[in-house]
């Protein structure tokens, strides 16, 4: 396939006439087209196609195309058949009613194309930046973060059962490649063990028949391994991706192979961050918060909360499930800068703040980072009559610390914590703690001095400060509005299953995540442009009483 980038055409007359007979007082994409345009161009995908080939379907209509198929939640021939069939579809995409349309795998195709290419960002910027045209949108507002978790795809598995389709999933593999050698050396056994699905088999219902059978999974799989990289085998099998993927899960599970096959223990396994739960989604990961366990990844939207204008989705993270939110900060503020977006203020949960980030996000972007902070846990905060970080006074130019009683430390020692962040150890003098008559509400030490560990200057102001500000009535007004990115994330997993995936691994999950929020914007754009007010939380008859006068 090949691009030959032409303009965006005008909508047909036969069209325009026949849609707007049909619906005299417009649609949904009668409107969006009207009056917003297209938001993307050929031009804008040039870079993923030959420079020789069959001409390519215009690509700029595929990527509306696709925005329109997760606006309907429709499959790949669903969205097909609406391209044939639906006036108003033909109206956005500037079709001729006659128009045949494409086969259904030309969507999967152009994809693949975005993700290899890795512009499926511009899917969400390039309608943002027509948004920004529009003044629909726009910087130094307000914005929110808050995120939820997205279920793989593939089915989860057992330990039992991810072992036994590892070793089935390989050994498919093998038998396309080299079937005659592989026939040469599988015992009879196996295809009564491996021919089919393990949940579809009888397995054992005890611990220790259980265990029996991960020992003899076990022992297949090293028997297998061993003959892959003997000499005598196909140099090709050791390439294959499902003989990885059974090398890499048999090291996770099993410890070195001796004259007894033994499963890893919980605790010398590898951590969730890296333990492969599947071998047919690699990226997969488990994962637990709070009550909530689930294999998949986590998904972090960004949306504009500004009264006087809709509120937009800005920004999209896919994420592994192991990802603690705290990290994509600072990939969101980069974007977001990127984009010419950045938020005056940013408001998020506690899991989203750091002292570090505080002072980072005012210091090199100018925002102010909004949300509650952890609070001082030490013994001495806690029991609310010791004498905490916050009764110390610090002098950063003399590089002092004076305790509550007037004593001077006479240590002062950079040093990292155990996270890798910069941080500064203090220490008073043995004498003036033992002498101290409050020694016992400050150190419960019965020799040693007091010590404190502080954050570098910028980080320890901004958290002060922050602790500070969360005490307050304004912060607890100000914060109200984070909260409505949670029902931004509802709309997402009730009206466009944002929460299950529809592809396999990390890089496709992304671009289903990129076209939702492109799909929720457009849906969020024409209720503004309707008119149609944002709905309100809601409450039962009775509660409604409270607001309402009754003669």
């Amino acid at each position: 396939m090949c691009l030959h980038p032409e303009e965006i055409p005008p909508i047909p007359d036969e069209t325009v006439r026949i849609a707007k007979a049909a619906f005299p007082k417009g649609n949904l994409y009668m409107r969006l087209r009207d009056e917003l345009g297209v938001f993307y161009q050929d031009e804008d995908f040039a870079s993923l196609y030959p420079q020789r080939g069959q001409p390519a379907q215009a690509p700029w209509r595929l990527a509306m195309i696709l925005v329109m198929q997760y606006l309907e939640n429709l499959s790949d021939r669903q969205a097909t058949l609406a391209v044939q069939g639906r006036i108003d579809w033909k109206y956005a995409l500037s079709l001729e009613l006659t128009d045949p349309g494409f086969d259904f795998s030309v969507l999967s195709e152009f994809r693949d194309r975005l993700i290899i290419g890795g512009v499926e960002r511009q899917i969400l910027d390039l309608m943002l930046s027509k948004f920004q045209q529009l003044k629909l949108l726009s910087a130094r507002g307000k914005q929110r973060t808050d995120s939820t978790h997205v279920l793989t795809v593939v089915r989860e598995l057992t330990r039992l059962e991810h072992l036994g389709e590892t070793l089935r999933y390989a050994l498919n593999a093998v038998a396309e490649v080299a079937p005659i050698w592989l026939k040469s050396l599988a015992p009879a056994e196996w295809y009564d063990r491996y021919s089919r699905r393990f949940e579809d088999t009888r397995l054992p219902r005890t611990a220790s028949e259980r265990e029996v059978l991960a020992q003899t999974i076990g022992a297949d799989g090293f028997y297998l391994l061993d003959n892959i990289y003997s000499q005598t085998a196909p140099i090709e099998l050791r390439q294959l991706p499902a003989v990885e993927v059974l090398c890499q899960v048999w090291l996770q599970q099993y410890y070195a192979p001796t004259d007894l096959i033994q499963l890893r223990s919980e605790k010398d396994g590898p951590p969730s961050a890296v333990r492969i739960r599947s071998p047919y989604d690699l990226d997969a990961r488990n994962s637990t918060k709070r009550t909530t366990n689930w294999t998949g990844y986590k998904v972090h939207l960004t949306e504009s909360c500004d009264e006087d204008s809709p509120h937009i989705i800005t920004h999209v993270e896919t994420t592994a499930a192991t990802t603690q939110d705290v990290t994509v900060v600072p990939s969101i503020h980069e974007s977001l800068g990127e984009k010419n977006l950045l938020p005056q203020q940013h408001l998020v949960d506690q899991a989203y703040t750091s002292a570090q980030l505080l002072s980072t996000s005012e210091q090199d972007y100018n925002i102010d980072l909004l949300g509650p902070v952890a609070l001082n846990v030490g013994w001495q905060a806690k029991a609310g009559l010791g004498f905490d970080l916050s009764h110390f006074k610090i002098d950063w130019q003399q590089k002092a610390v004076y305790c509550p009683q007037g004593k001077r430390s006479y240590l002062w020692k950079k040093n990292k914590s155990v996270y890798g962040k910069p941080v500064i150890y203090v220490e008073f003098r043995q004498l003036d703690c033992l002498a101290c008559p409050v020694r016992n509400q400050c150190t419960r030490a019965k020799t040693n001095p007091r010590g404190l560990t502080i954050q570098a200057q910028s980080d320890y102001e901004a958290l002060q400060k922050a602790r500070d500000r969360q005490k307050t009535e304004e912060f607890q007004k100000q914060y109200e509005l984070r909260s409505g990115i949670e029902g931004t994330i509802s709309q997402g997993i009730r009206a466009f299953e944002l929460r299950d995936c529809r592809y396999v691994g990390l890089a496709k999950t992304h671009l289903q995540h990129i076209l939702t929020a492109a799909a929720i914007n457009l849906s969020r754009v024409f209720a503004w442009l309707e008119e149609i007010p944002r709905a309100r939380t809601r409450s039962s008859h009775f509660a409604r009483l409270a607001d309402t006068t009754v003669c």
